[in-house]
């Protein structure tokens, strides 16, 4: 079966999306981001790329915190709102509910089942966005999100972006076991 080039911009493949919280002059800023990995084993480390002209890589330069907020698909609306405007020039911080943990410039939103509380440890400038790299200070769920003491994505809810068609995908069911499927498997 032959491959076909579809050009380095469209990559279909899915993308967990969040909100990442910053503080901006003293308020809780929050943006739509689906570039966003863990990075790290230990300590753990998550990264989000955020385009350099943004107000939340200025806050998270300015702070040297942020939060990564995962929203289930009942935030759809709310989380592609903050996709849509700019916290330049308009005030989020009254979008949604939040607490703090640790870190008093990382807040983050009650109504997302995951929350992860992060400190500054490296930026990465690439040619359009900073690669904001960040120790994991704490990982929030609420006990109902958890199955056996694990976070449960089916209880969770999670959603995926997929471009450059700019849709929302919910989380399908499992298909196997990793670090497990493999054994045995050899050609």
């Amino acid at each position: 079966m032959a491959r076909v080039n579809i050009g380095p911009n469209a990559f279909g493949y899915p993308m967990p999306m969040s909100i990442v919280g910053t503080t901006r002059e003293g308020k809780p800023n929050f943006m739509a981001a689906a570039w966003v990995s863990r990075v790290n084993a230990s300590p753990p480390m998550f990264a989000v790329a955020v385009g350099r002209s943004h107000a939340t890589a200025e806050a998270i330069t300015e702070q040297k915190t942020f939060s990564i907020n995962f929203p289930g698909t009942d935030l759809i609306p709310a989380t592609d709102y903050c996709g849509l405007v700019s916290g330049k020039r308009v005030d989020k911080s009254g979008l949604f509910e939040v607490f703090y943990g640790r870190l008093e410039t990382a807040p983050m939103i009650v109504a997302c089942p995951c929350c992860l509380e992060c400190r500054l440890i490296d930026t990465v400038e690439l040619p359009s966005n900073d690669l904001f790299i960040g120790e994991i200070v704490a990982a929030y769920i609420e006990e109902k999100f958890l199955t056996e003491g694990d976070p449960d994505p089916r209880l969770m809810a999670p959603f995926l972006l997929t471009m450059p068609d700019n849709r929302y995908w919910s989380l399908g069911e499992e298909v196997g076991r990793a670090w497990g499927d493999g054994r045995g498997y050899k050609k």
